[in-house]
C-alpha cells in the first residue's frame, strides 16, 4: 500500500508539472525572456525555499545545514547550472515541437540518462540492478517510437496544418534541441544524488531531499536569471517589467507556472519517502516521475489539438509509445 501511495504521489506531481506550461499562453505583452525570468523566480527560489524548509526542524535554519555540507552543497549547485541550460532549451524544444512531442523526447531522453547518470557519478554503480537497467532500456525503446510518431506527423502535414498546430515547427531543429534538453536536464538528477546527505538526522524521510533541491534550482535560477537579462539587454525589452497594466495578470499565472512546475519534485520527495523499503524503486523514481511527465503532457498535446490532423497510423505510433513508457515505469518492481 506504500508503494501504491508514494507512486500515486509522484503522478499527482507529474501531472502538475505537465500542466505548468498552459498559463504561459495567458502571459500579456510580455517577451519570451521576461516571462521566463519571473517565473522563474517563482519555479525555481520561492516554493523550493519554502519546501525546504519544511525539512529544517524547529529552532535549526537552513542555511547551517548547507554550510555544514560543504563541497556537496557546491557541487549540487553546479549541476543546477548545467540542468539550467537544460531548461533553456527545454523551452525551444516545446517551441519547435510542441508540448506534446517536444516534452516527450526532452523528458524522456532525461529519464534514461538522469537514471542511469546520477549512481555513476556519485560511485553508486551498484544500484544500477539489472531491472533498472532494463526499464532504462524499455525507456529508450518509447523514446524512439514517440520519435517515430513525430517524424510521421511531419511528413503527414503540409505546412499550413503545421504552423496552425504549433507555431514554429521545425521537427529537425526541434528533435537536435530537445535531445540536446534532455542530456543537460539529467543533471538535476546527479545534483539531487550529489545532496541526499544535505539534511538535518531528524528530518522525516519525505522531506529529506528537499534542500538539494532548492540547492539545484538555485544553480539553475542562476544560469537561466544571466540569460534571459542578456536576452533583455540584446532585444530591449526591459522595459516589459515597466507594464504596470498586465503585472497583476502575469505575477499570476508566472505564480501558478511556478508552483505547477515546482510540484513534480516536491511529489517526488514525497512519494520517495513512501518508496523507502524499495531500493530499485527509489533508483527508478526518477525515471518514473520523467515517463509520467511524458504521459501527461501528450494529454495536453491532445487537448490542445497538437496531433489533429495527423492520420490514424500517427496516431496509433504515438500511443504504443506512450504504453510502452508507462509499462517501463514499473518493469523494475515486476522482473
Amino acid at each position: 500500500m506504500e508503494i501504491i501511495i508514494g507512486l500515486l504521489i509522484i503522478a499527482i506531481g507529474a501531472f502538475c508539472q505537465s500542466s505548468s506550461y498552459v498559463p504561459i499562453n495567458k502571459v500579456k505583452s510580455w517577451s519570451w525572456e521576461s516571462f521566463w525570468l519571473v517565473q522563474g523566480i517563482f519555479a525555481w527560489l520561492v516554493f523550493p525555499f519554502l519546501g525546504a524548509m519544511l525539512a529544517v526542524p524547529s529552532g535549526e535554519s537552513l542555511w547551517s545545514i548547507i554550510s555544514a555540507s560543504g563541497n556537496d552543497a557546491l557541487t549540487t549547485m553546479f549541476f543546477g547550472a548545467l540542468w539550467g541550460v537544460g531548461g533553456l532549451t527545454f523551452g525551444l524544444s516545446m517551441r519547435y515541437l510542441g508540448v506534446a512531442l517536444g516534452q516527450s523526447l526532452a523528458l524522456g531522453t532525461c529519464a534514461a540518462l538522469g537514471t542511469i547518470l546520477a549512481p555513476v557519478f556519485t560511485g553508486q554503480t551498484a544500484s544500477l540492478t539489472f531491472s533498472v537497467v532494463f526499464g532504462v532500456a524499455v525507456t529508450l525503446v518509447g523514446i524512439a517510437i514517440i520519435g517515430y510518431a513525430g517524424a510521421l506527423k511531419s511528413r503527414g502535414l503540409n505546412d499550413e496544418e503545421k504552423k496552425k498546430a504549433i507555431k514554429d515547427f521545425n521537427f529537425t531543429k526541434g528533435i537536435a534541441v530537445a535531445l540536446l534538453a534532455g542530456f543537460m536536464s539529467a543533471c538535476f538528477n546527479i545534483g539531487l544524488d550529489f545532496g541526499k546527505d544535505i539534511c538535518f538526522p531528524d528530518t522525516p524521510e519525505m522531506f529529506r531531499s528537499l534542500p538539494a533541491t532548492f540547492l539545484v534550482t538555485l544553480g539553475g535560477f542562476i544560469t537561466n536569471a544571466a540569460y534571459c537579462l542578456y536576452c533583455n539587454g540584446r532585444n530591449s525589452t526591459f522595459s516589459d517589467y515597466a507594464k504596470g497594466s498586465v503585472w497583476i495578470n502575469n505575477l499570476l499565472f508566472c505564480s501558478l507556472a511556478g508552483v505547477l512546475w515546482y510540484s513534480q519534485f516536491f511529489g517526488l520527495s514525497l512519494g520517495k519517502g513512501f518508496l523507502a523499503d524499495s531500493p530499485t524503486l527509489l533508483t527508478f523514481s526518477w525515471c518514473i516521475l520523467m515517463a509520467l511527465n511524458v504521459t501527461f503532457s501528450n494529454v495536453w498535446g491532445i487537448l490542445l489539438k497538437e496531433w489533429s490532423g495527423t492520420d490514424v497510423k500517427t496516431r496509433t505510433v504515438l500511443v504504443v509509445g506512450l504504453a510502452v513508457l508507462i509499462i517501463s515505469s514499473f518493469l523494475p518492481q515486476i522482473i
